[in-house]
């Protein structure tokens, strides 16, 4: 479900940054509509940004990739200035020509980032015939998180999402591409996130044979929490990795995280500007505010996530690692998965 909710901020005339101001003396502040993921703009730090900027946030929550892109194709990137997409997802946003080009020269925050996110030669996603389409925000890796009161001896291998023994008593994440490349790595696959037809067909048998070994399938992290609680949960696919990990400490539950010895995915999130962004200025300014020092602290303070400021990946697990790239066919994954969690069986396909 898509939270929408409209933050407000007492606006005074000392708060009012020259640069921003867009209305007169009686006319209302104008509005930047953000489109992102739970937990990157808490409310405390957004009126902060409201107050700053002399604006109100418009801010609206989603939970999977697929959701994203249908807020954004909706009406051409006309609904929303701002967003927080993903390296490997954000190919589709410049070709369909719903993102536009950034200014780097008006982020100075930018160059408070860690050498590696600076780095675009690196980072070829995040550009586009010489422009820059997005900067990097936030980052973990997608590994499996296990009850420790529940599981024995700590999980080595993504196979024991699949291990009967734990019938019943797996989460898995509800979301098209991802489900196909981790299952693709937990396969061995050489590349998980390009599938040839006999690798579709073995992914698609064992993403069967995970629906009918997992309890259910999750979007929002904090469902992750609500299912440890009130069921017999053994095993998660951390589609949101290390923020998952803090929610449930914070609720009590001694979960355990591990890169297991297949690898695991990762995923870097980056702000993005719509084409249809009404004030690119504006835009500049909130990616701007959330590169300060204390709003990326904040990050990882309260949600467990990394920050481009200070590393976080232990060297070993960083080798084992893959970062999310663009897959070989979205639509394709999307059908497939709405088949494989409608109960169809492979002999349907």
């Amino acid at each position: 479900m898509i939270h929408r909710r409209r933050l407000l901020g007492s606006i005074g005339i000392a708060a009012l940054a020259p640069a921003l101001l867009h209305c007169s003396s009686g006319e209302p502040p104008p509005t930047l509509r953000v489109l992102t993921w739970p937990g990157y703009a808490d409310r405390d730090l957004v009126g902060e940004f409201e107050r700053l900027h002399g604006l109100r946030v418009e801010l609206t929550i989603v939970h999977t990739d697929e959701e994203l892109w249908s807020r954004i194709a909706a009406n051409d990137g006309a609904d929303f200035d701002v967003f927080a997409v993903n390296t490997a997802e954000l190919a589709r946003y410049i070709d369909a020509r719903l993102s536009a080009a950034l200014d780097p020269q008006s982020i100075p925050n930018i160059g408070r980032q860690l050498p590696a996110f600076r780095d675009r030669a690196r980072l070829p996603a995040l550009e586009r015939d010489g422009k820059v389409y997005a900067i990097p925000y936030t980052y973990s890796t997608m590994g499996l998180i296990y009850d420790r009161s529940r599981v024995r001896e700590t999980p080595v291998s993504w196979q024991s999402m699949w291990d009967p023994a734990y019938r019943g008593r797996v989460i898995a994440y509800d979301g098209s591409s991802h489900a196909f490349s981790f299952t693709a790595l937990a396969l061995g696959m050489p590349d998980p996130f390009r599938l040839d037809e006999a690798a579709y067909r073995e992914v698609t048998q064992r993403l069967i044979e995970l629906r009918r070994n997992a309890l259910t399938f999750y979007k929002a992290p904090e469902e992750v929490v609500d299912l440890f609680l009130r069921h017999d949960v053994a095993l998660a696919y951390g589609n949101y990795g290390t923020q998952q990990l803090k929610q449930l400490a914070d609720a009590g539950i001694d979960a355990g995280y591990v890169i297991p010895r297949e690898g695991a995915l990762a995923w870097l999130d980056c702000w993005a500007m719509t084409r249809g962004a009404r004030d690119p200025r504006l835009v500049a300014a909130w990616i701007d505010y959330m590169l300060e020092d204390h709003v990326s602290q904040a990050l990882t303070l309260r949600q467990g996530l990394a920050n481009t400021t200070v590393a976080s990946i232990a060297a070993a697990d960083a080798a084992r690692i893959r970062w999310l790239q663009p897959v070989e066919d979205v639509a394709r994954r999307t059908r497939l998965w709405e088949r494989i969690r409608s109960g169809d069986v492979l002999e349907s396909f």
